[in-house]
């Protein structure tokens, strides 16, 4: 079974694959392959997003926060690194890839996650992140719209808009806000990821023509292994030149709990991802699409209900704003899919 690399889409940097059509589905059923690859994806990414709030929200007895963000992605990569060597050395490592050109595709996608762990930890809240993180179609329409000379309909110029201002509201009505300074600094943190993942889209778009024109097409850990290399190795130099090792490790030292934390998280990241490579090498890309959208949307509400999330009625009605535009997205790419088939 030969797999091509698609595009990006984020959970956690993942990489979205397309199976080949001639593709087979051999052994258990299929409503229960789908059963074992949307289960493990929400539970693996449900508790990724719950431990990540978890750890950005933790207060030492100190006063002091985990604030490495960098430091954090070391961790992370390490993990996935680790899950991608195994699983490519059980499946075989595809020859002649082009290990380069997935430097710049790890570049981005690090620091992407880097952002938001650096939106989440100077104040933002995760579900605003997580929706805000959700309207990363914006980002890549500009620079598409600018650079690629794309066009976009007015349903998706107003399925943007909606989780964009919806997005807002909710920002807008929270009825517990943090400081002033600390917010925007989140926001800005966030909109920086957004241009992350914008530039990610368009790069690895690239990477797929590039890589079909030579003939190759890379396996799924191939893929997985390549990316989460050259993230490793962008954060491990980040995290030396803004010293958070020392600090970092000080932290976990002084607050096992957190720690602890770290681990799980790490380990969610990595098998979550070998969830999404199960899913897509059974289903159509659209199905782990809505697996991965819907998830989502259940991160936020579960941050709002189990994490002392108080909203006002502003704040909800934004929220029902920014799902609609996600669920919208949602159906609009399947209508597509429907006509091409």
């Amino acid at each position: 079974m030969k797999l091509k690399v698609k595009t990006s889409d984020v959970e956690g940097g993942d990489p979205k694959l397309s199976p080949s059509p001639t593709t087979a589905s051999k052994g258990l059923p299929d409503n229960v392959k789908l059963l074992i690859g949307a289960g493990g994806i929400y539970a693996s990414f449900l508790y990724y997003g719950s431990l990540q709030e978890d750890v950005f929200n933790y207060e030492a007895q100190d006063g002091v926060r985990f604030t490495q963000a960098w430091f954090l992605q070391v961790l992370e990569a390490l993990a996935n690194l680790f899950v991608g060597f195994i699983g490519m050395r059980l499946a075989g490592q595809t020859t002649g890839i082009p290990i380069k050109m997935f430097g710049i595709s790890g570049v981005t996608q690090v620091s992407s996650k880097a952002f938001t762990s650096m939106a989440l930890a100077n104040g933002l809240s995760f579900p605003v992140a997580t929706l805000a993180k959700s309207g990363k179609m914006a980002p890549v329409m500009i620079g598409q719209l600018l650079l690629g000379g794309s066009t976009y309909s007015v349903r998706q110029y107003l399925q943007v808009a909606a989780i964009i201002l919806g997005t807002a509201i909710v920002s807008m009505g929270k009825k517990k806000a943090p400081t002033a300074a600390s917010s925007f600094l989140g926001v800005v943190y966030i909109i920086i990821a957004l241009v992350m993942d914008g530039l990610t889209a368009g790069y690895q778009k690239k990477l797929k023509t590039e890589t079909e024109k030579i003939g190759i097409h890379p396996k799924p850990y191939d893929f997985m292994f390549w990316t989460n290399l050259s993230m490793c190795l962008t954060a491990v130099l980040i995290t030396i030149i803004l010293g958070e090792f020392r600090t970092g490790i000080d932290f976990l030292m002084a607050n096992p709990v957190i720690l602890s934390k770290i681990i799980k998280f790490s380990t969610c990241s990595a098998v979550g991802q070998s969830f999404i490579f199960y899913t897509i090498a059974h289903f159509d890309p659209l199905v782990v699409t809505t697996i991965t959208t819907t998830r989502k949307i259940l991160s936020v509400l579960l941050s709002i209900f189990l994490k002392g999330h108080s909203l006002s009625l502003t704040g909800w009605s934004g929220l029902g704003l920014a799902f609609g535009g996600i669920i919208s997205e949602l159906k609009s790419k399947s209508s597509k899919k429907k006509n091409y088939s």
